[in-house]
């Protein structure tokens, strides 16, 4: 069974002493609280036992289901992709390494049961509750003020994941490395794509042209294609290659395609080009 969800954040609360759900997965993300009470949580292979103030990240690939050994009350707090697509413009600039959807998703917070010491573990609840408050006057899904509140349980996450050493992201690479890594494959279409890089680099692919671009005042498919070109260049003018050549080295389909390439982006096709330099 798989629940749906159609709007962009939603809470709900419910108290029980047998869980009212089978074993089901979601089309949504879901942070699930617990108020109080004792259990098992059983999230795709993994059990682990629950109790008051923990915190358990469910993603849409996931499948999940709670086993009560003491009447239990839950929150839930489910937002979608698009409620953070929505709120991009908020999103602060250290969460550009690792999305909440790609924490949400990660493994290691699969296995492992986040442990929030004092004071984290107070601020959290208190969190969750005013999220819940807060829902009982407004509309909390287009809410500045909630989405922060959201921000601030990841930012939880954050901490309490690095004191229990899980690594949710794979930082931030050195902004050297990154060139290098682009240098060295320009001849490689494959490996020069945002998702082929980003995965390289542990970089969510959603954010990844925002960090470029921030990282280096230029956006990357700009630098891509002005670093190609500057290579294609000096390769007419020393006229030790021919196009064809030139053509396979960078992995154009054929000479025909290259010339194409560089006429749009030059405004000036290859042999026009290699005679002005010439004179």
């Amino acid at each position: 069974m798989k629940r749906k969800q159609f709007e962009l954040l939603e809470v709900d609360s419910f108290e029980a002493i047998t869980y009212p759900f089978p074993r089901h997965s979601h089309t949504y993300y879901e942070l699930v609280y617990i108020v109080k009470g004792l259990g098992n949580h059983l999230i795709n292979k993994i059990i682990t036992p629950y109790k008051s103030g923990d915190l358990f990240l469910i993603s849409p690939d996931d499948e999940h289901f709670f086993d009560i050994k003491k009447s239990t009350k839950f929150s839930f707090i489910k937002f979608n992709d698009g409620y953070f697509e929505s709120n991009k413009h908020l999103v602060p600039d250290n969460l550009i390494m690792a999305s909440p959807t790609d924490i949400m998703r990660n493994s290691h917070l699969k296995e492992e049961k986040l442990i929030f010491d004092e004071p984290c573990r107070t601020i959290l609840r208190k969190t969750v509750e005013n999220i819940f408050d807060y829902n009982q006057f407004h509309k909390i899904s287009d809410s500045p003020i909630v989405f922060f509140q959201i921000l601030s349980i990841f930012g939880l996450i954050r901490e309490a994941s690095v004191k229990m050493n899980l690594r949710i992201d794979n930082g931030s690479p050195k902004k050297d490395d990154l060139i290098t890594y682009i240098h060295q494959n320009i001849y490689s279409p494959e490996r020069i794509r945002i998702q082929t890089v980003s995965e390289h680099f542990s970089i969510s692919k959603t954010y990844f042209s925002s960090y470029f671009k921030r990282n280096f005042d230029v956006s990357y498919r700009k630098y891509i294609t002005d670093y190609k070109l500057k290579l294609i260049e000096r390769r007419i003018q020393s006229g030790q290659m021919t196009m064809k050549q030139i053509a396979f080295e960078f992995g154009f389909t054929d000479e025909s395609h290259l010339t194409n390439y560089f006429k749009k982006q030059m405004k000036i096709n290859p042999s026009d080009y290699k005679f002005q330099y010439n004179l």
